[in-house]
């Protein structure tokens, strides 16, 4: 029977310490948005195990799935609908510990418990897209995890 490790907040902690700098490496000179996001979303998954993380950006008035890693998800979420329709909206992070207690929901898997949903902002501080992290587990997020990805989303430039 194997047994699993649950990542304490010291360790995770540890664990974005050692990978900022890697992601800070990885990004450098590279101008393209959309491999940045890719290898972002490639080294969160590796480092965590989240169960889906990705971006959306911010297209024609609604946001529209851009690089991620998971199973598939919502191509399109209207501003205001959903976690990440309402980060966006209320330009503000969203941590929420058991999504089916976040009204409006939207559920691209069942499997997904809690979300954290950080905006993205350009040099005029207007929102372009959002950071979106789903986990299989209840509240597995906190204000460590909201400090840590808005750094990493800082490292992006729009």
């Amino acid at each position: 029977m194997s047994e699993e490790i649950k990542i304490t907040a010291q360790n995770k902690d540890e664990k974005y310490q050692e990978l900022i700098p890697q992601i800070m490496h990885l990004i450098e000179g590279e101008n393209d948005l959309i491999a940045n996001m890719a290898n972002i979303c490639a080294a969160l998954k590796q480092t965590f195990g989240f169960f889906w993380i990705g971006f959306y950006l911010v297209k024609n008035d609604e946001l529209v799935l851009g690089p991620f890693q998971g199973p598939v998800a919502c191509t399109r979420i209207q501003k205001g609908k959903g976690v990440c329709g309402t980060a966006w909206l209320n330009e503000e992070t969203i941590i929420v510990p058991d999504v089916d207690q976040f009204p409006g929901h939207i559920a691209c898997s069942s499997l997904s418990k809690s979300e954290i949903v950080f905006p993205l902002f350009d040099q005029e501080q207007k929102v372009v897209g959002v950071l979106d992290v789903d986990s299989d587990q209840y509240n597995d997020f906190d204000h460590s995890d909201a400090m840590y990805l808005g750094h990493i989303c800082t490292l992006l430039k729009f």
